[in-house]
């Protein structure tokens, strides 16, 4: 009988090892399936997370270089959808954070043909996008073009464009009487369809070609 006793006992105790188990090998195998749901919910969401951080380090050092930078640029800084690869962009292409339908252009052509933005950049030199719209605020300021019609130049336009559209004004200097009112008037045709960065681009790059120099 206490043989039959202790069979008992380790049958019992083998049994609740076994419950156990299958309990565990459950809880486990319902865990890996909520996880795997996860990440078929949002399967981009490690990737958006990660140039997020890089872009708003970017801006923030944007920012703090520029002392000039109101508030209202400041904000839009950080309230900026990052925006992944800029300076390796090629141009032509739609960029679907830079305003309904208007076109980005490389930052070599942008420089090409607003040769003066250079002075204006970090250590008087533009190796990026982000020391361009550095430059551009500085130079916003400077043109007397009030924060709120940069913002909704941003706004408008998207970050990048709206720091080539203050390098083309900065470059045409006196044949514009009101840079501010310039600016709100491009980033209202901007939202109605009407405006292209492209033919002001060409015209300055021509403008500032080895031929146009010689001539002057």
């Amino acid at each position: 009988a206490p043989l039959l006793d202790e069979m008992g006992l380790l049958r019992a105790e083998i049994v609740n090892m076994l419950e156990r188990r299958i309990k565990t090998q459950k809880i486990d195998a319902n865990e890996s399936q909520i996880e795997h749901h996860k990440q078929n919910s949002n399967p981009d969401s490690i990737y958006e997370l990660e140039p997020s951080f890089e872009t708003k380090q970017g801006e923030k050092a944007a920012a703090d270089n520029n002392p000039n930078a109101g508030p209202l640029e400041e904000q839009r800084l950080k309230q900026q959808k990052p925006s992944v690869g800029m300076s390796n962009r090629a141009g032509g292409a739609a960029d679907p954070g830079a305003g309904p339908g208007l076109k980005y252009f490389p930052l070599g052509l942008v420089l090409q043909a607003c040769p003066s933005i250079l002075d204006y950049g970090p250590g008087g030199s533009i190796g990026n996008w982000r020391d361009l719209m550095s430059a551009a605020v500085v130079v916003r300021s400077m043109l007397g073009v009030s924060p709120s019609a940069y913002e909704e130049a941003c706004s408008g336009m998207g970050l990048e464009n709206a720091a080539t559209v203050i390098a083309c004004i900065l470059e045409r200097g006196g044949h514009i009487n009101s840079p501010g009112g310039y600016l709100r008037d491009l980033t209202r045709r901007t939202e109605r369809g009407e405006f292209a960065i492209g033919p002001m681009l060409m015209a300055l790059v021509r403008a500032n070609g080895p031929t146009a120099r010689q001539a002057s």
